[in-house]
């Protein structure tokens, strides 16, 4: 195993620590986060830690892809490792936040729709020897939908103080940037996926 895919897991193991901290009913064990009153806003520790564990863990795949290309580490283990990595980090959050009223639901709903119907289009394109690149589109949607879970996550300080909901602005903004990176990788390769297989022509 190494050093890339070593933080790739990492970052699944940071991704659980997150999905724990949402979730786990420490109220039943007697233990209680602080709480602190921020003109007026209700803020709870654990979803400071979190987000910090979450921004640990997002740095943690930008540098498990870099040093992987540069030192020629790429393996096929580590991409399957990466893949499963990103997924269980951002769309359990989103998840979650949306469970518990932070953002609208609509969002996780478009988001992991958006990975099930690119992933399906990789695969595709994978079993006729294709590699399937990023484009900008979905670059622009990781970025805008990592930084709006970040300030989610810190209660969209400091831009509360002045009513702006740039988390929820950025979240959507990646809504739509799901939807159209979608179709650009659908128009970039439905001619791979209506391409008939030559059994299939012998047939």
């Amino acid at each position: 195993m190494n050093l890339p895919t070593r933080l790739t897991v990492l970052r699944l193991i940071l991704s659980a620590v997150v999905i724990g901290l949402l979730t786990f009913p420490f109220y039943a064990l007697g233990i209680h986060f602080p709480r602190f009153n921020v003109s007026g806003i209700v803020i709870y520790s654990q979803y400071i830690v979190a987000g910090v564990i979450f921004i640990i863990a997002s740095i943690t795949d930008f540098f498990d892809g870099y040093l992987a290309r540069k030192y020629d580490m790429v393996t096929d283990t580590g991409k399957m490792l990466d893949a499963i990595a990103d997924k269980v980090l951002v769309n359990s959050v989103l998840i979650i936040l949306a469970s518990q009223g932070f953002i609208n639901e609509i969002i996780p709903v478009v988001v992991v729709i958006r990975d099930i119907v690119v992933n399906a289009i990789k695969m595709e394109a994978a079993s006729k020897g294709k590699v399937v690149a990023a484009i900008k589109s979905g670059k622009f949607k990781t970025a805008t939908l990592m930084v709006g879970t970040v300030l989610t996550f810190f209660y969209n300080m400091p831009f509360e103080f002045i009513n702006l909901r740039v988390n929820e602005f950025l979240l959507y903004i990646a809504c739509i940037l799901s939807i159209v990176s979608a179709i650009e990788y659908f128009n970039l390769n439905k001619y791979l996926i209506f391409k008939k297989d030559k059994t299939e022509t012998l047939i």
